[in-house]
C-alpha cells in the first residue's frame, strides 16, 4: 500500500488517513493481505531531484520479489514521471504486478489500460509543468520589479523585507569582521553568535539563538492565532559555520535582487550565489525594494575573501575519509558521529574533544584482540547461501537485458529513449538486488580480513576503508569527556561494544 500526500503544511497525517482508510476498504474487499505500507508525507512527486524514501524502499522490495500487488489512492499518488510509470507497466508485464487505485483497476496486462495510465501521467505531468512555468514568471517578474523573495525570511529581514533591528546589527557586524583581511574566520564568527568567549573569538558579536529555532518560535505564534496546535521547539545550540558563510554569500544583505533558476544549478550553489544576481539589459544589477544592511563594497570584499585560493582546503577534490573514526565513532553524550578536528576528535553539539591518536590506538587493540579469538568464524553471521545464489541469478539476468538492450540500439532496432527507460529500470532493479547481496555476504565487503588464515595479519595490511569496515562491522565506539586532570589515557572513557 503506497500512500503520498505532496504537502502536508499541519503535517496531522490527516490526509494520509484518508487515503489508508479507502485503500484498506479495497484491500479488504478483494482479500488480500497488506504486508506493507509506504508512506511518504509531504514528498513532492513532481520532481524527479525530489527523495521519496519509502517509494525507493517499496521499488527495492519489489524487486526482491517482497509482494506482487499494489493499492494506491490514484495513479498520481504512486507517480507523476512518466518513466517510472513506464517502469511499473514493465514490471506488470514482465511478472504480472497488480495495481489498484480508489478510482479502479488500473489494469497494466492490457493495451487499453496501459494507454489510459499513460494518458493520465502525461495530463498530470502536462499541468505540473503548466503551473511550473507559471510560478517561475512570477519569481521572475517579482525579482524584476525588485520586491522581496517570498519563502524563508532571511536572519534581519521579515518576510516583507523589513529590517528586523537586533538581527540586522548582528548581520552588519558579521560582515564587517570579515571584511578585514585578516579578520576573525568563520568558525569564530559561529562561536560568538553561540556565546562562547575565548582569544580569537570577537567579543562585539551578539549572542543569538539560531535562526531555525526563532522561525519554529515565530510559526509556532502564528499558528497559535490561528488556534492550530504548536510544534516542537527545537533546543537552542551552536551556530554552525555553513549557516554563517551562507549569510556572507546572500547578495539581499547588499541590496540586489537575485534569481535562481532551479533548472541552473551547477556548481557549488554559495559559491555561485552572486552570479545569480539578477540584471537589467544594460548588465547593471537590480536593486531590490528593501533596505540594505551592508555596503555593497563590503559586500564584494567578502566575496573575494571567501574565493581566495588559500581558502580552499580540499584541493584533491576527495571525499573520501583520512581518519579512521571519523563519522564512523559515536559521541557517548550525544550519540552523534564525531568528526576529525586538527589532531582531535570532536563533536560540536555536545562539545567533546579527545585526542586522536590515543583513542585510535584504543580501538584498534581492541579491534586485533577480537580477531584474534579462535571462535571468530562462528560469530560472525551465516551467509545464507540459497538466496545468495538467487540474487546473484536474478542479477545476471537483469544485466543480459542491459546488454541486449544495448545490442538492439547499435542495431537501430530500439530508439535512444527506449535504451533509457531500459537502462534506468535495470540499473534500479540491480542496484536493489546488489543491495541485498552485500547485506547477506556482509564479509564480502571487509577485503577478505575475516575469512584470512591470520585476520589480524590481514587487518593490519589493509587499507583505511578495508579497516573502517571492518571495526563497523565487529563493533560500535563511543567516545566520553576524558576526566580533567588525569593526563594518562583513560581506556574506560572509550567504549567498545561488540556486535557480535
Amino acid at each position: 500500500m503506497y500512500l503520498r500526500i505532496s504537502l502536508d503544511r499541519n503535517m496531522d497525517g490527516l490526509a494520509i488517513d484518508r487515503q489508508r482508510e479507502d485503500c484498506h476498504k479495497i484491500a479488504a474487499d478483494r482479500g488480500w493481505t497488506v504486508v506493507e505500507e509506504y508512506v511518504d508525507q509531504s514528498r513532492s512527486a513532481t520532481d524527479k531531484t525530489k527523495v521519496r524514501p519509502d517509494y525507493d524502499r517499496m521499488v527495492a522490495d519489489y524487486a526482491a520479489g517482497r509482494f506482487d500487488a499494489i493499492i494506491c489512492y490514484d495513479l498520481d499518488r504512486l507517480t507523476r514521471q512518466p518513466r517510472q510509470l513506464e517502469d511499473w507497466i514493465d514490471a506488470a508485464q514482465d511478472r504480472g504486478l497488480q495495481l489498484v487505485t480508489a478510482n479502479g483497476e488500473a489494469d497494466l496486462s492490457t493495451d487499453s489500460g496501459r494507454l489510459f495510465a499513460r494518458v493520465k501521467a502525461a495530463v498530470a505531468r502536462s499541468e505540473v509543468e503548466r503551473k511550473s512555468e507559471r510560478q517561475s514568471r512570477a519569481h521572475v517578474q517579482r525579482a524584476e520589479q525588485g520586491r522581496a523573495p517570498k519563502g524563508v525570511r532571511p536572519l534581519g529581514y521579515t518576510t516583507s523585507g523589513d529590517i528586523i533591528e537586533h538581527e540586522a546589527a548582528a548581520v552588519h557586524e558579521i560582515f564587517r569582521l570579515f571584511a578585514i583581511q585578516d579578520g576573525p574566520s568563520i568558525a569564530a564568527i559561529a562561536k560568538g553568535l553561540s556565546g562562547l568567549s575565548a582569544a580569537n573569538i570577537p567579543a562585539s558579536l551578539p549572542h543569538l539563538p539560531k535562526h531555525s529555532r526563532t522561525l519554529v518560535i515565530e510559526r509556532n505564534a502564528r499558528r497559535a492565532a490561528e488556534g492550530k496546535p504548536e510544534r516542537p521547539v527545537p533546543e537552542d545550540g551552536r551556530w554552525h559555520s555553513s549557516t554563517v558563510l551562507g549569510i556572507l554569500r546572500n547578495p539581499r544583505y547588499a541590496g540586489y535582487s537575485v534569481y535562481t533558476d532551479r533548472r541552473d544549478r551547477a556548481g557549488n550553489k554559495r559559491r555561485s550565489w552572486h552570479a545569480q544576481i539578477l540584471r537589467d539589459p544594460d548588465g547593471e544589477p537590480v536593486l531590490g525594494q528593501w533596505t540594505p544592511i551592508v555596503e555593497p563594497d563590503t559586500w564584494w570584499r567578502v566575496q573575494e575573501r571567501l574565493d581566495e585560493p588559500k581558502r580552499i582546503t580540499n584541493r584533491t577534490g576527495s571525499t573520501a575519509r583520512k581518519h579512521l573514526g571519523s563519522g564512523l565513532y559515536l559521541c557517548g553524550l550525544c550519540d552523534k558521529p564525531v568528526v576529525a578536528h586538527s589532531k582531535r576528535y570532536r563533536c560540536p553539539d555536545a562539545e567533546l574533544m579527545r585526542t586522536r591518536d590515543q583513542v585510535d590506538d584504543w580501538v584498534l587493540q581492541v579491534v586485533r584482540a577480537r580477531l584474534a579469538v579462535p571462535d571468530l568464524a562462528d560469530v560472525i553471521p551465516q551467509r545464507d547461501n540459497p538466496r545468495v545464489q538467487a540474487v546473484q541469478a536474478q542479477i545476471g539476468t537483469h544485466q543480459a537485458r542491459l546488454r541486449r538492450a544495448q545490442h538492439d540500439y547499435d542495431e537501430m532496432l530500439i530508439e535512444g529513449y527506449d535504451l533509457r527507460r531500459i537502462r534506468d529500470r535495470e540499473e534500479t532493479v540491480i542496484a536493489a538486488l546488489e543491495s541485498e547481496l552485500r547485506t547477506l555476504t556482509a564479509t564480502g565487503d571487509l577485503g577478505g580480513v575475516l575469512d584470512a588464515k591470520d585476520p589480524v595479519k590481514a587487518f593490519d595490511g589493509a587499507d583505511l576503508m578495508i579497516k573502517r569496515r571492518v571495526i563497523d562491522f565487529l563493533c560500535t565506539v563511543r567516545l566520553y569527556p576524558h576526566p580533567r586532570g588525569r593526563k594518562t589515557f583513560d581506556p574506560e572513557t572509550v567504549i567498545v561494544t561488540p556486535k557480535w
